[in-house]
């Protein structure tokens, strides 16, 4: 069957949405409770998502809620919390050094090194435009 974008880009874009309000709520909850300003809250909410996606990853929920929310889960940190977890889960047998630690980064770490290359421009362009 054909896939029907529209539907599943608006799906994605409400539950990225629920995700982001989610986020607020976390970060209003935790600067309250510990009495920390939100810029430092912002730590405590992306462990809560990174928890969150690698404790549903591992109890087998993460996928089929994907396959409902699309890249509404998968955008944000948890997709990446889930592609750490899933490889880690798979080559566990293998054991610690050999199957996770070779085999962890085998979907994540484009994702790092993209990011890093990514920053590693933007940071050059703008010292370029505003610094010299």
């Amino acid at each position: 069957p054909k896939e029907n974008r529209f539907y599943n880009g608006i799906i994605a874009f409400t539950i990225g949405g629920l995700m982001g309000v989610l986020a607020e709520i976390l970060l209003n909850f935790y600067s309250f409770i510990f009495d920390i300003p939100t810029s430092e809250s912002s730590v405590l909410m992306i462990m809560t998502f990174v928890f969150i996606g690698c404790l549903f990853t591992a109890l087998g929920f993460f996928d089929k809620w994907v396959s409902v929310a699309k890249a509404g889960l998968i955008i944000p940190i948890t997709g990446f919390a889930h592609a750490m977890t899933s490889a880690s889960m798979e080559y566990r047998k293998e054991g610690l050094i050999t199957g996770i630690g070779a085999n962890m980064f085998k979907l994540a770490g484009s994702v790092i090194i993209f990011g890093v290359v990514s920053a590693y421009a933007v940071g050059l362009i703008r010292f370029l435009m505003f610094e010299v």
